[in-house]
């Protein structure tokens, strides 16, 4: 008589390892490339880029502290966001 394989060995590990492998390619490695691409267009934020935020806002960077951004977004009209509420920059300028 034969005893059973290991439990790493049995179909039901093994399937379960595959689609928590699946999971992580289908579902978790795409989120985490996109936060990392949303932080390297939050640190390359610079002076007179035009950018988009998150409520739709269309506006040009008039500075840049650590975690907020002040913002132009008509003439004599500024205001002041958290960096994390830009999703998109549509023209980088040079100052």
């Amino acid at each position: 008589m034969q005893g059973q394989p290991p439990f790493f060995l049995q179909p039901q590990f093994v399937m379960m390892l595959f689609f928590i492998g699946m999971m992580y390619f289908i579902i978790l490695r795409p989120q985490i490339k996109a936060k990392k691409d949303h932080q390297n267009l939050l640190a390359k934020l610079d002076k007179n880029d035009e950018i988009i935020t998150s409520g739709g806002v269309h506006a040009t960077v008039i500075s840049v502290g650590d975690k907020t951004v002040i913002l132009r977004i008509a003439d004599n009209v500024k205001i002041e966001i958290e960096k994390s509420s830009i999703t998109q920059v549509t023209k980088s300028r040079q100052s």
